[in-house]
């Protein structure tokens, strides 16, 4: 394994982070097909098929660098034409991006989008098993972080003890988790704000007053595509804090989570809906803005709301991040 950094975030290699995404790159390949479910047929003619840079990581370093955050990648990727891309378009774009180079090569995923801009992901995570980051390669960033964000590769997970010692802030994103899969489960009880996509659940409110309970979040979301967004605020070391979260002798071994849960429309899309890959990592980034600016928790999800609306309506999964200009500019109106 072979290590190496890219950073050109803004404020040079020593400076601080505002937002450190650990794991996620990837490279997309796109097939816009008639519908979905695609039904069988031995072939379909469609429109020309794309591999641009893709995968939860990318876009949420990409997302909040456009934003004006300073902002960098550390992952492990391959030394192949996929990692190549992904190196490529995020120097292009001037984000941060550390890595170590590893044989398994980059991961993938084949996006098919029906003409609603919905998709179906075919996901290549090309992971070892016991694979784990060299510490030499995120120990420089996390100890300059101000926030750091954990997407759920494997490696991310074992990262929690150095982040709770070094007390920083942490959130990560479940997508489509179920409320069972243990694979997910030191994410979501070990992170201090989760997101999560209400898309395989029944019951999204419990799920997020579970999450609350078993583990340390103070600041849980979850997104419903077009239906919006559901907030749940606790209280650090008040009577709805999380166990872990609360200072000793606040009777730490209750978890009943009392505080609302708050639903809060979806943004309207700025122009027709194309494509809707990438529009969750585009909320957590314009989430993340406003949270790092010291925005209140509902101002947060509408800035996600706005940077999701904005995702939907430009092919792709990351090419084209909403900027702070615009996403400011759009949210005025509300306030």
């Amino acid at each position: 394994m072979s290590s190496c950094q890219e950073t050109a975030a803004k404020g040079g290699a020593t400076a601080e982070f505002d937002v450190v995404v650990i794991g996620g790159a990837g490279v997309d390949t796109t097939v816009y097909v008639p519908e979905l479910p695609l039904p069988y047929a031995d072939t379909y003619p469609v429109p020309p098929v794309v591999d641009r840079i893709g995968n939860t990581g990318s876009g949420v370093v990409l997302g909040c660098h456009e934003l004006g955050l300073r902002a960098i990648l550390v992952d492990l990727i391959g030394d192949d034409p996929q990692g190549r891309l992904v190196r490529d378009h995020l120097a292009a774009r001037g984000a941060g991006f550390a890595f170590a180079t590893v044989p398994e090569g980059t991961r993938r995923s084949v996006l098919l989008v029906g003409p609603d801009g919905r998709r179906t992901s075919l996901f290549d995570p090309r992971a070892a098993a016991g694979q784990r980051l060299p510490a030499e390669l995120y120990r420089p960033a996390i100890e300059r972080a101000r926030h750091v964000h954990l997407s759920i590769t494997d490696f991310s997970r074992h990262l929690y003890p150095e982040l709770r010692a070094l007390g920083v802030p942490v959130s990560t994103d479940l997508h489509d988790w179920d409320g069972e899969n243990p694979y997910h489960q030191d994410f979501a009880h070990g992170s201090d704000l989760v997101f999560l996509s209400a898309a395989k659940l029944a019951d999204p409110v419990t799920v997020m007053r579970a999450i609350a309970a078993r583990g340390r979040a103070t600041t849980v979301v979850c997104t419903a595509g077009a239906a919006g967004a559901y907030l749940l605020e606790v209280t650090p070391g008040g009577p709805d804090a999380p166990a872990a979260a609360r200072p000793p002798g606040t009777g730490a071994r209750e978890r009943a989570v009392s505080a609302e849960v708050r639903h809060f429309p979806a943004a309207p899309p700025p122009g027709p809906v194309v494509d809707a890959n990438g529009a969750g990592d585009a909320f957590v980034s314009g989430f993340l803005y406003g949270r790092l600016r010291g925005l209140p928790a509902p101002d947060c999800v509408h800035l996600g709301t706005i940077a999701g609306a904005h995702a939907c309506t430009t092919e792709g999964t990351h090419e084209n991040p909403i900027d702070e200009q615009t996403l400011r500019a759009r949210m005025k109106p509300h306030h």
